[in-house]
């Protein structure tokens, strides 16, 4: 189901609770509401629409890739840029990695480690952000 997009700060900044089995929904919530706005969005935290829960999903290409309770784990390559939130308004600098390792749960919850690069890497680090409590 589309969920409106959650725009209270104190909300935002408030750190995720780990996800369980029984918010499978809020997976599929999510899912549907980074569908719906695909044209200016290409990742989402839970709590962009009220859950407080440690979830994320992005798109990955033609996919839509979720991950359940993601902690990155390396990092390297700091650089410099400008990111826009849905829940947000405007644009602002921020710190990002050129290259991540994340742990995380897939929609079976099923264990994964996994390196992302660049752009994808850039998204995964937005969301994992808003899963911390922490606004661009």
């Amino acid at each position: 189901m589309i969920k409106p997009i959650n725009h209270n700060t104190n909300f935002l900044s408030q750190k995720a609770e780990l996800a369980n089995k029984n918010d499978y929904q809020t997976i599929a919530d999510l899912k549907d509401t980074l569908e719906a706005n695909s044209e200016n969005c290409v990742g989402m935290a839970a709590n962009m629409i009220g859950i407080n829960k440690r979830i994320i999903v992005f798109s990955m290409g033609i996919m839509t890739v979720p991950m359940i309770n993601p902690n990155i784990i390396s990092k390297s390559g700091k650089y410099a840029t400008s990111e826009g939130c849905l829940s947000l308004v405007g644009e602002r600098p921020t710190q990002r990695y050129k290259s991540i390792t994340v742990k995380y749960l897939d929609d079976n919850f099923q264990s994964h480690t996994q390196t992302f690069t660049d752009f994808i890497a850039q998204i995964i680090q937005h969301e994992v952000d808003h899963c911390n409590g922490i606004l661009i």
